[in-house]
């Protein structure tokens, strides 16, 4: 890497530092360090990589337009956790999981490795971390740890979920198809549901609890990985995350009544809701998001109108070239958000029928859920659109392109890291496949490396950059009440996200000299 290459590279990086640096040892809120961020990309850009007024105004309109999809979702979640936690039921369900077992390692591998990854492959967009992290607080578990442990349980299923949208993406720009790509990716993304389920334990009972958890996560994990597995090469890809972890939820009700896991008396105290009525919400989410997603006459209903803008190609001062096309499209009722908003009124319908609400209620749940969600929606916004400023300006690829330059031979090693940059900066293996698979590609033809396999460590890398994207991080302390108190959340997260990235790239490195 020549010294004039090395400084361009850095400048690239500074936008990210800045945000990282200012969160994990400042403790800035996400939406102070987003603006911060979003500064310097706007400042770099400028003098060092030829950004101007058109190009800038089109890469935030780009980023407002795909920030809406994330925001369309966090506002949907955060008044259904209102709703449903203003009629006590929050309270309930952690009482009467706490009777069903009391055992904190199968609770955090229930809610937040098995049903947090069926909330992926069903949704997205971070419902899994938004909807499961006030349950987990609901149990007891400390709001830090509650939503670092779906953030990381959920990242194995995010490349097969929400209808393999991540694996479309990879396999529209890469031009290869799902018999070439999805054994490995299958493969490299069944390692990894097993150390997303040991670090889900470790980030609240350390090893101690891993060890306990042993047997579970192994039985759980064989179900779960082997279950994608078969879907994904078999050509049922689209539901890979989804029967994935709708096996391992049937595996994780099992191995909960196994002796070893029933040491621990269940708690005794009762509640005055049950535990029927407290859960109805979510039982009410999952038939909606279930039927919108995998239930094609009624997808087709809901997919009618969609929300987009034509983009025309943009040229940076240095040359650097934009494609025309056009950005994220809003599926305005077939949305994520929009399911969770259907079945956050119904739930309020059938909570107010049942005389849960005192009164005042609706006001209330109105107020809590705009205290929260306007700074979560401004550290997002800003988030992405110094991403987008980033990408339109050749700064993400400048990032990419300087690290396979410096490992070369054994860019194996580094690839899944590729994926995990592009994710943390966009907030989506979508979105990380799409600015990065065919430099990955490429990369990989000229090394004389399997695509295959490297295509795999790419949207492998960004499923495990789902646990550490600011944007998701976002949603999920929004609704646990850790807004603007983002830092510690990250700074656990980060530290499980590098170490199983390490541990793929490692991986990655010997299946390339055996394949």
């Amino acid at each position: 890497m020549t010294d004039l290459f090395f400084v361009k590279w850095i400048l690239a990086l500074s936008p990210i530092l800045t945000v990282l640096v200012l969160m994990i040892f400042r403790n800035w809120s996400g939406s102070r360090a987003g603006a911060a961020g979003w500064f310097v990309a706007l400042i770099t850009a400028t003098f060092a990589f030829g950004a101007h007024p058109v190009l800038i105004a089109h890469s935030q309109a780009k980023g407002a337009l795909l920030s809406l999809n994330v925001l369309y979702i966090i506002w949907a979640a955060l008044l259904l956790y209102n709703v449903v936690n203003e009629t006590g039921a929050i309270k309930a369900i952690g009482i009467g999981i706490q009777r069903f077992s009391g055992d904190k390692s199968i609770q955090i591998l229930i809610f937040g490795w098995i049903f947090a990854s069926f909330l992926q492959g069903v949704a997205g967009y971070g419902v899994p971390i938004a909807v499961v992290a006030p349950l987990l607080v609901g149990l007891g578990f400390s709001p830090v740890v509650a939503v670092a442990v779906p953030a990381i349980g959920h990242s194995w299923s995010v490349t097969f979920g929400s209808m393999g949208a991540s694996f479309q993406a990879l396999m529209a720009v890469s031009g290869l198809g799902a018999p070439y790509l999805a054994p490995w990716s299958a493969t490299l993304l069944g390692i990894t549901t097993f150390l997303c389920g040991i670090c889900a334990v470790h980030v609240y009972g350390g090893w101690k609890m891993v060890k306990h958890s042993a047997l579970a996560i192994l039985v759980i994990g064989m179900a779960m990985a082997g279950t994608q597995y078969i879907l994904a090469v078999s050509g049922m890809w689209t539901l890979g995350g989804f029967g994935a972890s709708l096996v391992g939820l049937c595996s994780g009700l099992v191995v909960a009544k196994l002796k070893i896991y029933n040491q621990v008396p269940p708690s005794q105290t009762q509640s005055e809701m049950g535990l029927g009525w407290a859960l109805s919400a979510y039982f009410i989410l999952v038939v909606i998001v279930s039927s919108g997603v995998m239930v094609p006459p009624v997808e087709a209903f809901l997919g009618q109108i969609n929300l987009t803008l034509v983009f025309p190609e943009i040229i940076s001062m240095k040359g650097w070239v934009t494609q025309a096309g056009k950005g994220k499209a809003i599926n305005i009722f077939g949305h994520g958000g929009a399911l969770l908003l259907y079945a956050t009124i119904i739930g309020f319908l059938v909570y107010r029928s049942r005389g849960f609400y005192q009164s005042h209620a609706l006001k209330t749940i109105v107020q809590k859920t705009i205290k929260s969600g306007v700074p979560t929606s401004l550290g997002i916004v800003s988030m992405v659109c110094f991403a987008m400023i980033m990408d339109h300006c050749q700064m993400i690829t400048v990032l990419a392109e300087g690290i396979s330059r410096v490992f070369g031979s054994i860019y194996p090693l580094v690839s899944p890291w590729i994926g995990l940059l592009g994710a943390f900066m966009t907030g989506s293996n979508t979105n990380s496949n799409v600015v990065f698979g065919v430099l990955q590609q490429e990369t990989a033809q000229l090394a004389g490396l399997s695509a295959g396999l490297i295509l795999a460590a790419q949207t492998t890398g960004g499923a495990l950059g789902s646990m550490i994207a600011p944007a998701k991080i976002l949603v999920g302390c929004s609704t646990v009440g850790l807004s603007g108190k983002e830092g510690p959340v990250l700074k656990a997260t980060l530290q499980y996200g590098l170490i199983i990235t390490g541990v793929v790239g490692v991986i990655t490195m010997l299946f390339s000299f055996i394949r």
